[in-house]
């Protein structure tokens, strides 16, 4: 496929996409706002709008925000410091902590 025609391609498949979420946007609030809180129908522009609004509220404008690679460095550096055996030890606290057991394995340690 030409490489042109593969760009209109996902162009197409964007809009339409984000067509359909700001119509489902506006179809839910429009069957549900009204009728339990007596607050008003929108448009589809007021429902991408809408879209736009709760992005920017929940997520930010920019990209990833906070101290991801702070944290990880901190960590590294306290992984780097435990023994062999501490290590063992807590890997295997984080496998009991957050590794599900099946049945079998539930059975075999009672």
């Amino acid at each position: 496929m030409k490489k042109g025609l593969k760009i209109l391609m996902w162009v197409v498949l964007g809009t339409v996409f984000i067509g359909a979420v700001g119509f489902l946007t506006m179809q839910l609030w429009n069957w549900l706002v009204p009728e339990l809180f007596n607050g008003p129908a929108i448009t589809f522009w007021q429902a991408m709008g809408l879209l736009v609004l709760s992005k920017i509220l929940f997520s930010g404008i920019g990209g990833k925000r906070g101290n991801s690679g702070h944290c990880k460095h901190r960590y590294y550096e306290k992984w780097s410091a435990m023994t062999p055996d501490e290590r063992a030890r807590f890997k295997e606290k984080m496998k009991d902590k957050w590794c599900r057991k099946s049945p079998d394995e539930t059975a075999e340690m009672k």
